[in-house]
């Protein structure tokens, strides 16, 4: 084969396959669809980057963000604090003692309980014979002291008659002596007796004298001896008429008597059953003294006071009460505390363990910067609130003061019209500012 022939073929194969000889160049057509899309990218951009500033922003002008749905917000205002406190109580028995046994001994009912009974009515008798002979025998002892005793008064007068007798003999002896040296004396001056006579009339005058000086200081003796002896005897017949009474007094207390007019509360004991000295019989209650007790927070308790007024709410009406008693215990975090009804105020038809809301007013503070309570105090101690503004919320240190139920006084921090986080503030934990989503 002729190469210069093959090397045409291959020449034209190439021009045949390469266009490129046909290519034009043409002007670009006017398209506005593709310029609306531009500008439309172009504002779409401008948007994002709007609100990536305003996200940036948010997020430089707090350290956390926080939905405001999961928060509580109140406002502070100025007005009046009442310090209050509102309780449901139950209504106990103001008065309802129980009935003990004073010995050993058995039962013997004579009501049943919820029988109402008067004042002085017996309830129950105890059968004790060791008691009843302990008074026998106390009342035998007791009349023979009393017998000595009345022995002793008669032996003291005895005794003080016959020094009294023996004192007026020696009396009578001395008048006889004197009689008789005087005799004697006119005898002698007149030479009819002898010196001797004279001197034994004046021996038996001053044996006279001695003879009733003795019988005075012995009838002072005898006087004063009987009479102790007398006294002594009487004291210990007074002594066992003590112990007779109390003994007597016990046995009467062996029936158990209706301290005043109420109604039969608990029965401890079934008919015929043994006691044992100081045990529970029975129980009575006072069903014109009722009392309304109730829980009190331990926050509040420190608070109250005995003879603090109260409102008890019965039967639709209000009645006056006063802080009857306020127990020193601390038990789930509440007090309890006893309220009564004014003298004469007392509703009627009341009955146990009915429920009734008290209300105690504690203190009104007038014309004070206050706010909602919440847990914001509790948390802080009262020292710190999240003021808001706009959407961000800063902490502020303040000073609160008296707190009732539902409000709490603002010393100083706040002013009126600034709104704080009541409630929520411990998701917060030590940031200084947040966001707040959502107000």
């Amino acid at each position: 084969m002729d190469p210069s022939s093959t090397d045409a073929r291959m020449d034209n194969h190439r021009r045949i396959r390469d266009t490129s000889g046909q290519d034009q160049v043409m002007a670009t057509p006017y398209r506005p669809a593709r310029r609306r899309r531009i500008a439309i990218a172009a504002t779409s951009a401008a948007v994002v980057l709007a609100l990536g500033g305003w996200v940036a922003s948010g997020w430089l002008s707090g350290d956390r963000s926080f939905d405001a749905s999961r928060l509580r917000i109140a406002s502070v205002t100025r007005g009046d604090l009442v310090r209050d406190l509102s309780a449901e109580g139950r209504v106990i028995a103001a008065n309802s003692p129980t009935l003990y046994a004073i010995a050993a001994g058995t039962v013997a009912l004579q009501i049943v309980a919820g029988d109402k009974v008067a004042k002085g009515q017996p309830l129950a008798v105890i059968d004790s014979p060791e008691l009843r002979s302990r008074l026998v025998q106390e009342e035998s002892t007791l009349a023979s002291l009393e017998a000595e005793a009345s022995r002793a008064v008669l032996d003291a007068q005895i005794a003080r008659a016959n020094a009294q007798r023996a004192l007026d003999q020696a009396s009578v002896d001395r008048t006889a002596a004197m009689r008789d040296l005087e005799r004697y004396q006119r005898a002698y001056e007149g030479g009819a007796v002898p010196q001797n006579d004279l001197a034994r009339a004046q021996d038996l005058m001053k044996k006279a004298d001695i003879g009733l000086s003795a019988a005075r200081k012995d009838f002072s003796l005898q006087s004063s001896g009987a009479g102790l002896d007398a006294r002594n005897k009487q004291l210990q017949a007074q002594r066992q008429r003590a112990v007779v009474e109390e003994a007597r007094r016990q046995v009467d207390a062996l029936t158990l008597r209706a301290p005043f007019d109420g109604q039969v509360g608990q029965v401890q004991l079934p008919q015929g059953t043994q006691v044992t000295t100081n045990g529970p019989v029975l129980s009575v209650v006072d069903l014109s003294r009722f009392e309304v007790e109730i829980k009190v927070p331990e926050s509040f308790a420190r608070d109250l006071g005995i003879g603090m007024p109260a409102q008890i709410s019965a039967n639709n009406a209000r009645y006056a009460g006063e802080i009857a008693a306020v127990s020193p215990e601390v038990v789930n975090g509440e007090v309890t505390a006893r309220v009564r009804f004014a003298k004469g105020r007392q509703p009627p038809g009341l009955r146990q363990n009915q429920r009734l809301s008290v209300r105690i007013v504690m203190d009104t503070r007038r014309n004070v910067l206050m706010v909602e309570r919440g847990p914001f105090l509790e948390q802080d101690g009262g020292n710190l609130a999240w003021v808001v503004d706009g959407s961000s919320a800063t902490r502020r240190p303040i000073r609160t003061g008296a707190s009732s139920l539902s409000s709490v006084e603002i010393v100083s921090g706040l002013k009126v019209g600034d709104r704080i986080v009541v409630s929520g503030t411990d998701q917060f934990g030590t940031a200084e500012r947040v966001r707040i989503s959502g107000n």
